[in-house]
């Protein structure tokens, strides 16, 4: 992973954490592009920003949610493009049985800044 690379991510991930632990769904989907795909933790493929904020304002209004990183790897396609796949481990402060993710990101240079372009969540448990 690029040193470039490396930084852009993080600063994606802290910010999303940020708008995670607040469940601010006008910070989150400020963070993805205008035409975002974005696949959460049910079936349907949310579309744009708004469809981004529409997935953040229908979670439930958790007291005290936290959203933690780790495995994080990103790649630079090219120069205005990132992939990124990391593991994510959410803690609902008790509300739910905490939980971990494969999070995988494209992110796209957009308006000349970085956005999220592509967001897939999945189970860690194999399917086949």
């Amino acid at each position: 992973m690029t040193d470039e690379a490396a930084a852009i991510v993080s600063t994606i991930i802290a910010k999303w954490c940020a708008g995670f632990a607040r469940l601010d769904a006008v910070a989150l989907s400020s963070l993805y592009a205008k035409n975002a795909f974005f696949f959460g933790s049910n079936p349907k493929l949310y579309r744009g920003r708004d469809g981004v904020a529409d997935y953040f304002n229908g979670l439930p209004r958790w007291r005290k949610p936290s959203a933690a990183f780790s495995e994080v790897n990103a790649a630079q396609a090219s120069p205005d493009l990132i992939n990124m796949a990391a593991i994510v481990s959410f803690d609902l402060a008790g509300e739910r049985a905490e939980f971990s993710v494969k999070m995988s990101w494209v992110i796209l240079r957009e308006d000349g800044d970085w956005k999220i372009v592509n967001h897939h969540a999945s189970p860690r448990t194999p399917l086949i």
